[in-house]
């Protein structure tokens, strides 16, 4: 019938983006945990529904016809209202057993959350807790995390956010290496030691930068971005480095630099979705994370 409107399922929507996304069945098969068969009828049946090609079929794989990259972006509103959906019914349910789903970079993961996570599992053994130790950044919209821990403010409109306090960082090295180089005393004597830096990630030298010292990543003869490695050459010996102050004057062999600097502080954020924040489980963790990193926080 003339200018009647085309009931579409979300399943064949999404099916859509992800070969749009992938430009494989193979790979939007993976992604969504279905057959590729399946996948292959679903894109066929949406195509059908609409009365319009959505794909090329190319030898390496799947390519947008004019049409079908028309119709990414409604597609996408369509799949973030589906997110919103989900995020709404799981911010209306009840109770306290379920799963939380924490990510928090791997410093905060390795270093202070075991001890705060196994708080909460001894006074809530109903809730469940995903923690998922990552650097990136996790979508909440998108349910890839219910809570973050963030070592920044996020900006995201519809996020809840709460400010714990901040982490001391300190400058550490092993006994053995004072004990081969000499503790430094002063500023200029401190930049002729080792130093154990990041490989990619821009912080350590944005730090000297902002300290009014220009470095560049060659000056660091050792580098690694994994938090726990990182930690892992300094206790070795290959240089100082910087760490949370409370997990390095806890290590045992570890000694600090002992000299008036003033390093930036780490700030610590919670952060949940908007819909999710009257979930009862999630509540409890959210209190009880507060809570727990208080201990680290200034």
């Amino acid at each position: 019938m003339e200018g009647s409107l085309i009931s579409l399922d979300w399943s064949l929507v999404r099916g859509f983006l992800a070969v749009a996304d992938t430009g494989s069945l193979s790979g939007a098969a993976r992604l969504l945990g279905i057959s590729q068969p399946t996948l292959g009828r679903q894109v066929k049946t949406v195509e059908a529904q609409l009365g319009v090609e959505l794909f090329h079929r190319r030898p390496k794989g799947f390519e947008l016809t004019e049409t079908g990259a028309a119709l990414i972006e409604p597609a996408r509103a369509m799949q973030e209202a589906a997110h919103r959906i989900a995020l709404t019914a799981s911010g209306r349910s009840a109770g306290l057993s379920g799963t939380v789903r924490i990510t928090a970079s791997l410093a905060m993961s390795m270093y202070h959350l075991p001890d705060v996570v196994a708080d909460i599992r001894r006074a809530e053994p109903d809730i469940q807790i995903d923690l998922v130790p990552s650097d990136s950044t996790s979508n909440l919209l998108f349910r890839e995390a219910d809570i973050a821990v963030r070592m920044y403010r996020p900006r995201q409109l519809d996020l809840v956010t709460r400010h714990l306090g901040d982490i001391e960082l300190g400058i550490f090295g092993s006994q053995d290496y004072f004990e081969r180089r000499g503790r430094p005393e002063t500023l200029e004597d401190l930049l002729s030691h080792d130093f154990v830096g990041y490989d990619t990630k821009p912080e350590i030298l944005d730090g000297f930068r902002t300290a009014g010292i220009k470095l560049s990543r060659q000056w660091f003869a050792t580098r690694c971005d994994n938090d726990a490695v990182y930690w892992e050459l300094v206790r070795a010996g290959c240089g100082l480095g910087f760490v949370h102050a409370g997990v390095g004057r806890g290590w045992p062999g570890m000694e600090e630099v002992e000299l008036d600097l003033l390093l930036p502080r780490l700030p610590v954020w919670l952060t949940t979705h908007e819909a999710m924040r009257h979930t009862p489980r999630l509540r409890r963790v959210w209190e009880m994370l507060a809570d727990g990193l208080a201990k680290v926080t200034a």
